[in-house]
């Protein structure tokens, strides 16, 4: 069977092999410049969404199972909590490692509440109630419990914020609001925030950012210990030295 073709100007007659040759031979450069160009494409958006991940514009997540008690990790769980922390923090290093391994909750997230929520001091108290290292309000305890107890208010406190965790569907700066303002503000949004959760969800999702990138010093710990951090620090080096509570590091 023949067929024609216009090349160079000629009209020549072919046989269809010859003509499917030649269709090959052109399309072949084709389909490498398509292919290529594809490839472009994808090494550049996975390049823009390494800038943005570095630049922290990404928030990290949580693999968050589908059932309401399922546990909350990140693979594997570090076996040590990041150096950005500081050292009354480090202090409780061990125990924090091992509390995040019975919840299954990041040790860097971990010592990012305890950060904010008390540096340390398994005795301070807030002047709206809140109690011990995690700063858990006393509603949530039994009355026989001890809201100052490092293990108690570890169990209390990670527990709520495990239940953030899952109403948050695993955004860590939006779990972190939830722990500082309740469940509630999280159906709200930034717009509906106090000052003070705003401030949380930054300060929070900064450090944790940071510690799970490596970054040291954190400009987003340093922005809370500038912001007042600092005082709650001092508080907490003052009754750890004075009263030489065992801790993990």
């Amino acid at each position: 069977m023949g067929g024609f073709i216009f090349w160079n100007g000629l009209t020549r007659n072919v046989t269809l092999r010859q003509l499917l040759l030649r269709l090959s031979a052109w399309l072949l450069p084709v389909q490498a410049i398509v292919l290529l160009a594809a490839l472009g494409i994808a090494i550049g958006g996975f390049g823009a969404a390494a800038v943005l991940v570095t630049h922290g514009v990404l928030s990290p997540r949580y693999a968050v199972p589908p059932q309401p008690n399922g546990t909350h990790v990140i693979l594997p769980l570090p076996s040590a909590i990041s150096p950005l922390f500081t050292p009354e923090v480090q202090h409780w290093a061990t125990q924090i490692v091992q509390w995040g391994q019975q919840t299954g909750i990041d040790p860097n997230l971990i010592a990012t509440v305890m950060q904010i929520e008390s540096c340390g001091d398994p005795g301070a108290a807030s002047s709206v109630g809140a109690q011990g290292l995690f700063q858990v309000m006393p509603s949530h305890f039994q009355p026989d419990e001890d809201p100052t107890d490092p293990a108690t208010s570890a169990r209390v406190g990670l527990d709520y914020l495990k239940g953030a965790l899952i109403r948050a569907n695993g955004d860590i700066g939006l779990a972190l609001a939830g722990y500082n303002g309740g469940y509630g503000v999280m159906a709200g949004g930034w717009d509906s925030w106090v000052p003070q959760t705003q401030n949380y969800y930054l300060w929070g999702a900064g450090m944790y950012w940071d510690a799970l990138y490596g970054h040291n010093p954190s400009p987003a710990l340093q922005s809370w210990l500038t912001a007042g951090g600092h005082v709650l620090c001092e508080q907490a080096a003052a009754r750890l030295t004075a009263t030489a509570i065992p801790g993990g590091s």
